[in-house]
């Protein structure tokens, strides 16, 4: 049986791809905790400076496992336990993806629903192919999708968002990219393409700088003005302190490539 998460190092790139084509790479506890594992593994390598996380078959992810979930409802409480596990380890898994030290970006390939759009949503960049539909459609079923709404509603304007938890209908790409869901839509032979250059790109900014903004972007996001300079100049101040930003600004003024010792 092959993993449910594929690891693809290039370079200082970690591509972690979902291997769960038949089932539409469905996030099941099994899937969640493959992620957490892969999560836990990066956060701690500092070799890998960008993370790609793409997916094999026709989906990027459906969402939940619905089987799985229905299988619960025999036990005495319903499978209120079991779903209140399911939920919270899903919740710590996408809460990973902005507290990693690296960027990461989803790179979508397929269809992206319910918990599979949170997780594009979770993600710090996204990538997709022309003409993907992105959807939060539990309501369609009669289950409102009220923990992808935590994400969705942070990636993009919250009429939008409600909008589609309300309705359950699809978004297209361009009509993702417009909304700040995505960064870029390309077309479907040029996504691994586009997408590494962009991780690339990433990847070769000295990694203590980005891991030190991305760490101050997110904690300044939830504060107001004042707070937010206060973590953003405390972050600026501890980042120009660094050696090699030192040489970052000295290689710019002697207009040089920089040498930098954390690569």
């Amino acid at each position: 049986m092959e993993p449910l998460i594929l690891r693809q190092d290039q370079g200082h790139v970690a591509r972690l791809v979902l291997n769960s084509p038949a089932n539409y790479n469905a996030l099941s506890l099994e899937m969640i905790d493959a992620l957490t594992a892969a999560f836990q593994k990066i956060a701690g390598d500092d070799h890998i400076h960008a993370v790609i996380l793409a997916a094999n078959g026709k989906a990027f992810s459906a969402g939940h496992d619905l089987r799985q979930m229905q299988s619960g409802r025999a036990d005495a409480d319903g499978g209120r336990a079991k779903f209140e596990d399911l939920f919270g380890r899903c919740a710590q898994m996408m809460q990973m993806i902005p507290a990693l030290p690296q960027p990461v970006i989803a790179e979508v390939q397929g269809i992206a629903t319910a918990a599979g759009c949170q997780l594009v949503a979770s993600c710090d960049l996204a990538v997709a192919s022309e003409g993907l539909r992105f959807g939060v459609n539990g309501v369609n079923i009669g289950l409102f999708c009220s923990t992808p709404m935590v994400a969705l509603s942070r990636a993009i304007p919250t009429k939008a968002a409600f909008e589609m938890l309300t309705t359950g209908d699809f978004i297209l790409s361009d009509r993702a990219l417009q909304l700040g869901l995505l960064n870029r839509v390309v077309p479907a032979n040029q996504l691994s393409a586009a997408t590494m250059a962009l991780a690339q790109q990433i990847a070769s900014k000295l990694p203590a700088a980005v891991r030190m903004g991305k760490r101050a972007f997110y904690e300044q996001l939830n504060q107001g003005l004042g707070p937010a300079y206060q973590t953003g100049g405390a972050a600026i101040c501890e980042n120009i302190m660094l050696p090699d930003t030192d040489e970052g600004i000295a290689a710019f003024l002697e207009k040089r490539p920089p040498s930098w010792a954390d690569r």
